[in-house]
């Protein structure tokens, strides 16, 4: 599963985007440090993207709590339906993960992420599952386990029935 920290590398995060497809990732924090990293929301794609196009809002690293954006951008900022421009969005990825500067620059991800995100059990109930997709019409869904750590991602395509039942069928053919 492919997680993203509440402060999070520019350059790192800048490679994720480039090198999948993904609409959308959790979001983990550790809340203490010699705690496990815990799921804290979401974040989607094209908001990731939104703020990569701002770099005001970057900040070197820092070990305390001083580090938050002091000026956040506006929820109409990174709400949009699609990219303005693919081949600017495209640009900034390569400089972000090819110039050194941006290894040393991080992002402050808590004021953007869906804190209220849906996640479900390890073993939650398929039929469920598929319900609560349904119901809320929803892109992807967090997997935890008890402890509340991502252990997977389920998204609508995962639920398709043809693919869904091939799936169960190897599952459950004797090996």
């Amino acid at each position: 599963v492919r997680v993203l920290h509440l402060k999070e590398n520019i350059a790192s995060l800048a490679q994720l985007l480039a090198s999948t497809s993904h609409g959308g990732f959790p979001v983990v924090c550790r809340p203490k440090p010699d705690h496990a990293e815990v799921f804290q929301g979401t974040i989607k794609r094209l908001e990731l993207c939104m703020l990569l196009e701002n770099e005001h809002i970057f900040e070197p690293e820092t070990n305390d709590e001083s580090f938050s954006s002091s000026h956040p951008l506006s929820y109409e900022k990174i709400t949009v339906e699609k990219l303005p421009n693919l081949s600017r969005l495209t640009m900034l990825l390569n400089r972000y993960t090819t110039d050194p500067r941006y290894q040393q620059l991080f992002i402050n991800l808590e004021p953007y992420i869906n804190k209220s995100a849906m996640s479900v059990q390890a073993h939650f109930s398929l039929q469920r599952t598929y319900i609560i997709f349904r119901t809320l019409g929803l892109r992807h869904l967090t997997v935890v386990d008890l402890q509340n750590r991502v252990v997977g991602v389920i998204t609508r395509k995962d639920l398709m029935p043809l693919p869904l039942e091939q799936r169960l069928r190897l599952q459950l053919a004797p090996q």
